[in-house]
């Protein structure tokens, strides 16, 4: 693939949720239970690339912030630090015609794909509302739009007048795939888009996201807890844990030589068919709460190498390679 500018970048990303005290709290501060409002860090300090045409790869365990992140690149989220640069423009001074240009040009196809559709409308609103409103067709032309989208994502054009309740979860995902495209869009973000659905609807879809890729130009951040399905899609992987990206590299180099501990630990956990009689066992311990995280690096408190530093410094994310980059202070000793 050749080398091309970024087609989006974040720059010190952070996003934070807070739950302000209610009543009975601050009610409690006054006698003295200093209680403290909760922030969750869901994104902390997050620094991505992705170049026009390329497949990354997102990976993490439920938790870690990958759904977060997505909605941040798809501007569903702003966020709390940083910067979201759409072709090296930030997005928040983006104004007019640039600022609708940029919004379309990134969509989400989501986890669940009965929820994320709206059970009043018909498939042929659901796909020609946007278009329409934005002027990508004529009103006059929007019928013939939405059969068009339809075909191109496996669905048949006669569906049209259906509500969403009346399709299957692979129909019914591939919807919300034509959704999407019917804006015109130059990058999607896959949150778990095929977690959902059956083992084998799920080689249909990625099989399509693949002939959609080629046909459209399109590029995709393709969030995953599934490190199978990540190595025959992704042109590189990111690996995220607590809010922090551990680890990056081309999917080749992921799988040959992981760096980080945890994601040595995630691919263990990979079936693989020369490893048969291997006893799979998850990563020990669970993530812990990003209510409380731990001080250092996060993972310290699952690591099998942990040293004393690991508890109180967070490591950088460092390039150990060419385009080869990991957070862990095993690096330091090598």
């Amino acid at each position: 693939m050749t080398e091309a500018a970024p087609i989006i970048a974040l720059e010190g990303v952070s996003k934070r949720f807070s739950k302000p005290l209610d009543a009975a709290a601050k009610l409690a501060n006054m006698l003295g239970a200093r209680m403290r409002e909760e922030v969750v860090r869901a994104v902390d300090s997050v620094d991505l690339q992705v170049r026009e045409g390329e497949v990354v790869g997102l990976v993490g365990e439920s938790g870690c912030g990958k759904s977060t992140l997505g909605r941040i690149v798809a501007g569903i989220h702003a966020p709390s630090d940083g910067r979201v640069l759409y072709r090296g423009q930030d997005t928040t001074t983006l104004h007019g015609g640039a600022a609708r240009r940029a919004a379309l040009a990134v969509q989400m196809i989501f986890q669940d794909p009965f929820a994320s559709l709206n059970p009043r409308l018909r498939v042929s609103e659901i796909i020609g509302e946007a278009p329409r409103v934005h002027g990508i067709v004529k009103r006059s032309e929007t019928d013939a739009y939405v059969d068009d989208m339809m075909r191109r994502v496996g669905l048949d054009p006669s569906y049209r007048r259906r509500y969403p309740h009346q399709f299957s979860g692979g129909q019914r995902q591939r919807i919300g795939i034509a959704r999407a495209l019917a804006v015109k869009p130059e990058f999607i973000v896959c949150d778990e888009a095929v977690a959902a659905l059956d083992v084998s609807i799920q080689a249909q879809v990625l099989n399509l996201f693949m002939r959609l890729r080629e046909e459209f130009g399109l590029t995709y951040l393709f969030i995953s807890h599934d490190l199978g399905v990540v190595e025959h899609l992704s042109d590189r992987v990111v690996i995220m844990y607590l809010g922090r990206v551990v680890e990056s590299c081309t999917t080749e180099e992921l799988f040959l030589r992981p760096n980080h501990p945890y994601t040595r630990a995630l691919l263990s956990e990979v079936p693989r068919i020369e490893a048969r009689h291997k006893q799979f066992e998850p990563v020990k311990g669970e993530i812990p709460s990003p209510l409380d995280p731990p001080p250092g690096c996060h993972f310290h408190p699952r690591c099998p190498h942990a040293m004393p530093r690991c508890r109180v410094e967070a490591p950088a994310l460092r390039e150990i390679a060419a385009g080869h980059h990991s957070a862990c202070h095993l690096n330091d000793m090598a």
